[in-house]
């Protein structure tokens, strides 16, 4: 089966589209708080962090040569439009690949808030990293600490990093 040129421009964009998404969401996916992960998908995950970078660059020279030869073929205005569009989304996620999303996810909180353990809401599972020192005493609930991983504080009138 012989394709058409536009047809065969359009799946080209789409396969650019379709690498790059990949490339941006999947280690979202994977390398996300309260989820196990196994140890292939963590590494699969992993090596397109290390890749994505050039993969997402090279599918944006593709998809824009793709869309600039779809453009040039003989086809309605709104096709060329969507077709340049598409091209246009994959540079966008070329930029995003090099944006580190887990900083952004898991940044540190450096102005805790907290109160009095009769006014505090947890469950009688829920699991807490406690501090004391010099008298003072603080409580961190891991499911907090699942989104920031560092919680930076004074108790007791030492500086101290709490980290999970």
């Amino acid at each position: 089966m012989k394709l058409s040129g536009r047809i065969r421009w359009i799946l080209v964009v789409l396969a650019c589209l379709a690498v790059s998404l990949v490339c941006v969401v999947y280690p979202i996916y994977v390398i996300r708080p309260f989820r196990a992960q196994g140890a292939r998908e963590l590494a699969l995950a992993l090596a397109v962090c290390r890749f994505r970078p050039v993969l997402t660059v090279v599918s944006a020279l593709v998809a824009a040569g793709a869309a600039m030869a779809y453009w040039r073929a003989p086809a309605r205005m709104w096709r060329r439009i969507l077709a340049a569009a598409g091209a246009a989304l994959v540079c966008v996620l070329a930029a995003l690949a090099r944006v580190n999303v887990y900083e952004l996810m898991f940044h540190p909180d450096d102005h805790p808030a907290f109160a009095a353990t009769a006014e505090v809401k947890l469950d009688k599972d829920d699991k807490l990293i406690v501090v004391k020192v010099r008298g003072s005493a603080r409580a961190y609930p891991i499911r907090t600490m699942g989104y920031h991983h560092v919680v930076n504080d004074v108790v007791g009138g030492t500086a101290l990093a709490a980290t999970y």
